[in-house]
Formats: C-alpha cells, structure tokens, sequence
C-alpha cells in the first residue's frame, strides 16, 4: 500500500506538466550527494575522522554536487517556463529560496562566525534564476554563449578589489574571503545558462517524459524522485539533524 501510494503520488505529479521524473531522480541523488558529503565535514569536524573532507579529490565531489544542482537550475527553469512564464510560480520559488539562503547566513553567521556562509548555493541558485530569466525565451545560442563566457572570466579577471565580503561573491576576487560553502555568481551561473540552453535545444519543455504508470517505477526511482522533489527541505534540515546526532556522540567517546 505505501509503495503504490508512492508511485501514485509520483505519477500525479509528473502529470502536473511541470516535472521530470528524470530530472527529479537525478536531482535526488545530487542531494544524497550532498548528505554524504556533510556527513564526512561533520565527522571530520567532530574529530572522528582525519584528512579526507579537505582531500582534493573529496572538495572536487562536493564542487560536482554543487555544480550539478546549478546546472538543474536551469534546465528547471525550462521546464517550468519555457512554454510560457508562469510570474506567482517563479516569484514564490525564488522568494522561498532566497529567505532560506539568508536564514543559512544568519544561523552560520552565530555558529561559523569566521566561516559562515554569505553567499552559498542558494544564493548562487537565487541569483542565478534571476539572470536565467532574462534569457528564458532568447535564441539558445545567446544562453550558450554567455553561460561560456561566465564560466571563462574569472580565470582571466580577478582583483584583490574584489576579496571583500561585500564583492566576493561575485567571483572575481584575486582571494576569496573564508567560508563554509562559497559558490559565486561567475563562473557557476554560467552552468545554469548552460543547463537552460541545453533543455531549450533538447526541448525539453515539450518533449520531456510525462511520467508513466505507477508500476512502472522501482524502489531506487521512488527514493530518488522523492529526494529530488524535496531537495530544498533535506538541504535545509539534514545538517542539523545530523549535527544533533554526532556532535553528541562526540562527547561521549
């Protein structure tokens, strides 16, 4: 009875013609992602573990999931406005995102004073919908090549005028101020207009699967699809729960 419920409530939603199970399946493993890799910070933080959350190789994961999630913003964005810009939808979606992002700045601001997280990749995926917007229903060309030229500037740009607080999260600073998580608008916009151009040369707003039947879908696409649907809530709450959990567990051994 639960799993029909599940691959019911999936099936109606990818009906709303405004959803990818795809795009929601690969969301949801980016977010697992995203889990595993704070997971790691924190028992590195709480001493349990030594070398690996600053490991390159592990620091290259987490800037995968975030360039993921950047990426998705985009094609999101298409498939959500590409046959037409729905304003209350895009308003609400982006005021939710942009009151979780300052809530992520105030909370880090009293727990990581030195670190915390001004400009995050909420406010990087905030900022990014804004100027994906503007290029919603130009020629994709246009998407491509500015979405290009984003991801090119700051390996040629950068000035310690930029190194502030206040300018870094641009992304031309010659040294970025310290920070928990630091996804700057140049260049990891530049993957959302890339992402947009991408699901407008596919066409994805008018060829993307409809959802299939309930049965169609297996347990590992019913975890995922539902994780991706609910991306922005496990973002927000995993980390204090998981804190909660081991930062206790750290006293008692």
């Amino acid at each position: 009875m639960v799993a029909w419920s599940w691959r019911r409530a999936i099936h109606n939603q990818s009906k709303k013609g405004h959803r990818s199970t795809t795009i929601d399946v690969v969301r949801g493993i980016a977010i697992a992602g995203v889990v595993l890799f704070h997971f790691v910070w924190d028992m590195e933080f709480t001493g349990f573990v030594s070398g690996v959350a600053f490991h390159p190789l592990w620091l290259a994961f987490g800037r995968t999931l975030a360039g993921t999630f950047m990426f998705l913003t985009g094609v999101s964005l298409v498939l959500a406005h590409g046959q037409g810009f729905r304003q209350n939808a895009f308003v609400r979606r982006l005021g939710i995102i942009a009151v979780a992002a300052v809530a992520i700045s105030v909370v880090t601001y009293f727990i990581f004073p030195a670190t915390f997280v001004f400009f995050g990749i909420l406010h990087s995926i905030a900022v990014a919908t804004l100027i994906g917007a503007v290029f919603l229903h130009l020629p994709s060309a246009a998407s491509m090549f500015a979405g290009a030229a984003m991801l090119a500037l700051p390996w040629l740009v950068s000035a310690p005028a930029f190194d502030s607080r206040w300018l870094a999260w641009i992304g031309l600073s010659a040294n970025a101020p310290p920070s928990n998580d630091l996804v700057p608008v140049f260049p990891w916009a530049g993957l959302t207009l890339l992402g947009l151009a991408y699901a407008r040369l596919r066409k994805l707003h008018t060829a993307w699967p409809k959802g299939g039947q309930p049965g169609a879908y297996h347990w590992p696409i019913l975890w995922f699809s539902w994780m991706g649907r609910h991306s922005l809530s496990i973002y927000l709450i995993h980390q204090p729960v998981m804190l909660a959990i081991i930062v206790p567990i750290s006293y008692l051994l």
